[in-house]
């Protein structure tokens, strides 16, 4: 009883992580399922993100504003991808590794932007001297407080504006892109220009999950992004695994991953208060997805029935 009273008590902190990695979800999402890239940039732009966000807050920005340049500075993350693979014929995954490797100079400069030191591992912000978007003190708060009314919102805003957004020309021109690039070439369609606004488009909304993240827990960290790629993922897999049958409209398999991000942050949550050690997150992740990504393999295995070939035998 009493573990189910702690249980309860910490599902509003999952259900908000869970809103917050849900939106990086949905940028992993259109790299790996629609553009068909695999980007590693990620685990940069989310402490880009952050970073750029809490150092303009702290320098007296509108944070809806300092979450916006937030959004830019992920977009770029992506264009600098986006231009090793397609214009320096660099394989994407590595191009990805490069920048990645690169964001880690960068975030620790702009996080000792303005100071004597020049680099900084961690930015503190405070609630009680900034108005944050989300704050994880206020996650059982009964008011409008509470940043889970706000965190619903803008995923609602988000699946929204992409939903919009892919069913323009050019939205179906990325999607075609991921689906047949020699086939869009074919149709006239730039695929180097469509495969650099899909990085750049996934790795602003993992840049906004990074400033989110930062507002929710106080603080920008160098590493905050570490392992993020491996959520992010987690996180669609599961959605597509649980709801792939049910959740058949493009708004909804974006919602999936959303799904599946709070599914994750939920599992963490119970494990976590069965006493597993936080030293072996990491490890659980990687099961996790490993699990996962072999279900379906398992199913149309083990549990399809063969298709008997040839027609009908007559007597």
């Amino acid at each position: 009883m009493e573990f189910l009273t702690t249980l309860l008590k910490s599902m509003p902190g999952a259900m908000g992580q869970g809103l917050i990695w849900g939106i990086m979800a949905i940028g992993v999402y259109i790299t790996y399922h629609i553009l068909d890239v695999a980007d590693l940039t990620v685990d940069g732009s989310l402490g880009t993100g952050g970073a750029v966000c809490v150092l303009l807050a702290l320098n007296g920005v509108n944070i809806w504003i300092a979450t916006l340049c937030a959004v830019f500075a992920g977009m770029v993350t992506g264009l600098v991808t986006g231009l090793l693979h397609t214009r320096c014929g660099i394989p994407a995954i590595l191009a990805g590794i490069l920048t990645q490797l690169a964001l880690y100079s960068v975030n620790l400069r702009i996080m000792g932007w303005g100071s004597t030191v020049g680099t900084q591992a961690t930015l503190a912000i405070r609630v009680d001297n900034f108005n944050l978007l989300v704050s994880s003190r206020y996650i059982r708060s009964l008011g409008l407080d509470n940043p889970l009314l706000l965190l619903v919102i803008l995923v609602a805003a988000v699946i929204g504006v992409l939903y919009w957004f892919f069913g323009t020309e050019l939205g179906c021109a990325l999607r075609a892109t991921g689906s047949n690039p020699s086939m869009s070439r074919a149709q006239g369609i730039n695929t180097d220009t469509t495969k650099v606004l899909g990085l750049m488009l996934s790795n602003g909304l993992v840049a906004l999950s990074g400033a989110l993240l930062a507002q929710y827990q106080g603080a920008a960290s160098v590493d905050m992004g570490r392992g993020a790629i491996v959520i992010g993922l987690a996180a669609v897999i599961i959605g597509q695994v649980l709801l792939s049958k049910v959740f058949r409209n493009f708004a909804l398999k974006l919602l999936s991953a959303v799904v599946g991000a709070i599914i994750y942050y939920v599992a963490i949550q119970i494990v976590l208060r069965l006493g597993l050690d936080t030293n072996d997150l990491k490890l659980l992740t990687a099961l996790v997805v490993a699990v996962f990504l072999s279900i379906p393999y398992w199913k149309d295995r083990y549990f399809t029935k063969a298709v008997r070939k040839g027609g009908p035998v007559h007597a």
